[in-house]
Formats: structure tokens, C-alpha cells, sequence
């Protein structure tokens, strides 16, 4: 069974790639899977899978 979260990308002045990067890669560290990226028109988001059997 799977278990999903959309994170979105946190608004700042500098960095905002960057930083959304590293929560990408934080999640990643925690079994996170990327399902999608996409923008919403105002910020950028992520859908986000975990397999809850693992």
C-alpha cells in the first residue's frame, strides 16, 4: 500500500530552487518517491509516494 504527500515549494527571496531541492532530497533520504511536479499557477509542487510495507 502506498501513502502519498504534495509538498510545495517554500517562497523566499533567494534560493527558492535550491531550497526546494533539499526537501526533495530529505524526503528522498526517508523513502520518499517523486510521483509529479507540477506548477499550480503560483508555486511549484510535488507529489510524493511511500510504499508503507517497506
Amino acid at each position: 500500500m502506498k501513502e502519498y504527500k504534495i509538498i510545495k515549494q517554500k517562497f523566499n527571496w533567494k534560493g527558492v530552487t535550491k531550497a526546494f531541492e533539499d526537501d526533495l532530497n530529505n524526503y528522498a533520504r526517508q523513502g520518499w518517491v517523486v510521483v509529479n511536479v507540477y506548477n499550480n499557477g503560483h508555486q511549484i509542487c510535488a507529489l510524493l509516494a511511500l510504499d508503507k510495507n517497506r
